[in-house]
């Protein structure tokens, strides 16, 4: 089972990941019925560097989508794809290709979850920034409005704006008229 929406801007990548997907009910690596194709750790990686957005078990892959658009995916062991509108820039170290995903002109890039070079707490703070732009990127190719960025519904906007107009209640109608004490 898949929770990432089958959209047309998400069909390169669920093909794919349907190609490698393995159904498996029982085992130490099973993620949402599928056979886990990223390790453990970079799995937790993914969650810390988005917490409280929701991760959706893709045919054993965790991804984060935008709108329902897929921004990233864990893959394997020591790639993180992000998709975005231009390559990430420097310092962040890339990771191997995944073609044909990160071909040119793809909008998808392999970047490195660790980035050991860098000190840790720059290495999250800027992989961080790269992911909430990836979600960002991949919401705005979405052209629901129906759904906000994590793909809940949301509601119509009333038709007021502002303060709630209304008339004020009187003693008539039950309520109370003057004064800060309570009724008795």
């Amino acid at each position: 089972m898949t929770l990432l929406l089958n959209l047309p801007q998400n069909t390169a990548l669920l093909d794919l990941l349907r190609e490698q997907g393995v159904p498996q009910e029982h085992g130490a690596y099973v993620y949402e019925g599928w056979e886990l194709h990223t390790h453990p750790d970079l799995v937790e990686r993914l969650e810390d560097l988005a917490p409280r957005w929701p991760v959706l078990a893709t045919f054993g892959m965790p991804v984060l989508s935008g709108k329902g658009i897929a921004a990233v995916v864990a893959w394997g062991m020591d790639t993180l794809l992000v998709r975005l509108p231009e390559a990430p820039s420097e310092p962040l170290k890339p990771a191997a290709p995944c073609s044909p995903l990160t071909d040119p002109g793809q909008g998808w890039y392999s970047v490195c979850p660790w980035q050991s070079e860098l000190p840790s707490a720059e290495s999250k703070r800027l992989l961080s920034l790269l992911v909430r732009h990836a979600l960002s990127y991949a919401a705005s190719l979405s052209e629901d409005d129906s759904i906000d960025w994590q793909g809940r519904p949301v509601q119509a906007p009333s038709g007021r704006s502002g303060k709630a107009k209304g008339r004020r209640p009187t003693k008539e109608n039950g309520g109370r008229q003057g004064g800060r004490g309570r009724r008795r």
